[in-house]
């Protein structure tokens, strides 16, 4: 039992309770211990098995197995995510940085500044949804 717990126990304290439940009804539950106050809580998740002596006798290696081979793929994926996450991170950061620095171009500064080009009144102005295209008297006697 303790070598199917080996691997884990090397990354973290284990907490071991086993307590009769009833009759001949046994529960082993294993609850890992957090390595860093902030480590994910899903690393924490208990294995609690319920059984006979023999049952658990029989049982509950295989199931250590699993339960510490399945934590310890857990505990690779989440550092393999967070460190992604820092990555991209740390990425958008460096972009933001880009966007917001001037760039160090030269300007030309003997050209002359041109005024803004005076409307041209020759030409007629467009119409406008918002005035009458006629005067309201000379559509009110065309209706008569």
């Amino acid at each position: 039992m303790f070598t199917e717990l080996m691997p884990l126990l090397r990354k973290r304290r284990l907490l071991l309770t086993i307590s009769l439940i009833e009759g001949d009804t046994i529960r082993a539950t294993v609850v890992p211990q957090r390595a860093t106050d902030t480590e994910d809580n899903a690393l924490t998740t208990p294995l609690a098995i319920t059984g006979t002596a023999e049952e658990l006798d029989r049982d509950l290696p295989q199931q250590l197995v699993e339960f510490t081979g399945a934590h310890l793929q857990l505990q690779t994926t989440l550092a393999s995510a967070k460190a992604e996450m820092e990555a991209a991170a740390k990425a958008a950061r460096e972009e933001a940085r880009k966007k917001t620095t001037k760039p160090t171009g030269t300007i030309n500064q003997t050209a002359p500044a041109t005024p803004p080009a005076s409307p041209d009144r020759s030409e007629p102005e467009p119409p406008s949804l918002f005035e009458p295209s006629a005067p309201a008297e000379a559509t009110a006697t065309q209706e008569d």
